[in-house]
């Protein structure tokens, strides 16, 4: 509560009406600006969190602790081909497949990486190509 109330106040402070000497403020507009700062930090709490592939992968591991000993080794040989898979993708396929692995839509993708949709469109299609030629390459079907 407190962080909204200080997000409210520099949004006041840095508002082209309170730049300047003693600002006055209409109770709705304090209204509005408070809803806005509550629904912007209600929206950020709501945002995926972040968290490494390594992460990930042991959690998958661990969801399915009555998977037999052989179906967990594949399990784990498969995350181990996909993260080497991926380390040698280029910087920018491997960027946008990985947001897109993780469940980001082409255009939330190309969003956070503040790339066109169509680049990241066509960086998600072919590092997914390349994706697929690498784990075939290894023995591996996707």
């Amino acid at each position: 509560m407190e962080d909204i109330a200080q997000t409210v106040l520099a949004r006041l402070v840095l508002s082209p009406r309170g730049g300047e000497g003693n600002p006055v403020f209409s109770s709705l507009y304090l209204t509005k600006a408070a809803y806005g700062a509550t629904v912007d930090e209600l929206r950020r709490l709501g945002r995926r969190r972040e968290d490494s592939l390594e992460a990930v992968a042991e959690e998958d591991s661990m969801a399915a602790p009555d998977a037999s000993p052989e179906r967990k080794a594949a399990s784990a040989e498969i995350a181990r081909g996909i993260q080497d898979c991926l380390t040698r993708l280029v910087r920018a396929r491997r960027l946008a497949v990985t947001l897109y692995l993780q469940g980001c839509a082409v255009p939330e993708a190309a969003g956070l990486l503040r790339w066109s949709a169509k680049k990241t469109e066509n960086l998600v299609y072919r590092g997914l190509a390349d994706l697929r030629r690498c784990l075939t390459m290894k023995g591996l079907q996707p």
